[in-house]
């Protein structure tokens, strides 16, 4: 595993309460990031990540919050600068999907599909950059999925294949948009990972992702020396083919 040196540094990891956005927190903080620990419903396993992150001898707090919405984003992250410091590092991993013919979404769900995807990673970002270009540093890493680069579609989860399409837009965008604030954007788009709801019957190589899989690339970009790599997405799916014939 790679080991970057973010001592010093304060981290936001949307949706980290479990599963690989968990894996992401505590892996920052082994590599001495102080961590924010967000959920929205989550509260006691948001608390209980918060307290392991702290055994790597960081400071952690969980933070809840409403990150589709603009006001509660504010106070999110005002929560957390007034704790921890400024954002330094924003790992945008929160976002939910809808495993449903696309003729039977409801617009609700249509609607919290795309906004906890791709909205969130837009008003997070938004609100990371002020402090991040002061600092003339930053790290922001945004979740896609594996084949959103190909506009890849299917008449189930259509909203989700979408949302995440706009992420790797918005994540080249706001690499553009930085060249000059010593920030880098980058996307990490898994497959399936182990910690999934569902599972198609073939896994490439034998296995599922497992977070440590995904943390490897987040630890990477993170990293001080990757700082000339921003606007890459890097698809951890083990060689699955999704076009292939």
């Amino acid at each position: 595993m790679l080991d970057p040196d973010c001592a010093g540094r304060t981290a936001l990891v949307t949706g980290s309460s479990s599963g690989i956005g968990r894996a992401f927190a505590l892996g920052l903080a082994e590599a001495g990031a102080d961590v924010a620990i967000h959920y929205n419903t989550s509260d006691a396993a948001a608390a209980a990540t918060a307290e392991e992150a702290t055994d790597y001898g960081v400071d952690s707090i969980a933070v809840g919050s409403d990150l589709t919405d603009p006001a509660a984003v504010e106070e999110c992250f005002s929560t957390i600068e007034s704790s921890l410091g400024s954002v330094d590092v924003l790992i945008n991993n929160v976002g939910d999907f809808a495993p449903k013919h696309w003729s039977d979404i409801t617009l609700e769900e249509w609607h919290h599909v795309m906004d906890t995807n791709l909205t969130a990673t837009m008003l997070c970002s938004k609100r990371a950059l002020g402090p991040m270009r002061e600092d003339s540093w930053g790290r922001i890493v945004n979740l896609g999925y594996a084949s959103a680069e190909r506009a890849a579609v299917g008449v189930k989860n259509f909203p989700y294949f979408v949302a995440k399409t706009g992420v790797l837009m918005f994540t080249r965008m706001l690499a553009a948009d930085t060249t000059e604030d010593g920030i880098t954007v980058n996307a990490v788009s898994p497959y399936v990972v182990e910690t999934s709801d569902a599972f198609p019957e073939d896994a490439p190589r034998g296995r599922w992702a497992q977070p440590s899989d995904l943390l490897q690339a987040v630890l990477f970009f993170v990293d001080e020396d990757s700082a000339y790599i921003s606007g890459e997405n890097v698809e951890i799916d083990g060689g699955w083919l999704p076009e292939s014939v």
